[in-house]
């Protein structure tokens, strides 16, 4: 893979492009290496493991948002970049359990909170990131699944319905 022109960016592009496509339970290496034209075993020059893989692919969502001039403008941006990807709150939830990743959501949080003079920003990070990583995974399960008619509402709706609802968590949370 090293002659092969694709780089850990390319591979991070090319996953997360599939997870888009096709959701995380059906993301596997295997997958990303057909994609690339290559075998599986040539992505381990550049990620470890899947889960190295999908650190960095939690890495390029929460990249997505922009970094925010207050703490609220910040929780928007990250939960717009969350929603933008199929089981992007996922992918975020389970690499920020394992304390992987290097763009963390948390940090940027934390950035905001203490730009804002918070007493303890790290507190306030962790209480806000539970918060937003929760909903947003909520509002990806209740999507799909009235993608499937498993839920009694339409995407658009969900979406709709729980913006207002993150609102009112995000004015509660700034209420503390």
């Amino acid at each position: 893979m090293r002659g092969s022109g694709h780089s850990l960016d390319s591979i991070v592009e090319t996953a997360l492009g599939l997870l888009d496509e096709i959701g995380l339970p059906d993301l596997s290496m295997r997958r990303v290496a057909g994609a690339l034209g290559v075998q599986p075993s040539a992505l381990y020059w550049h990620v470890e493991n899947k889960q190295t893989l999908l650190a960095a692919i939690a890495d390029r969502i929460v990249a997505e948002a922009a970094p925010g001039a207050t703490v609220t403008d910040a929780a928007w941006a990250l939960r717009t970049a969350l929603l933008a990807h199929r089981d992007g709150a996922e992918v975020v939830v389970s690499t920020a359990a394992l304390g992987l990743g290097s763009e963390t959501l948390e940090k940027r949080l934390r950035d905001a909170y203490a730009a804002a003079g918070s007493a303890d920003p790290a507190r306030d990070a962790t209480v806000l990131a539970q918060f937003l990583l929760g909903h947003c995974y909520l509002v990806q399960q209740r999507m799909q699944a009235a993608a499937i008619g498993a839920y009694a509402a339409t995407p658009d709706e969900v979406a709709a319905s729980t913006r207002a609802d993150f609102g009112a968590g995000l004015a509660a949370l700034a209420g503390r």
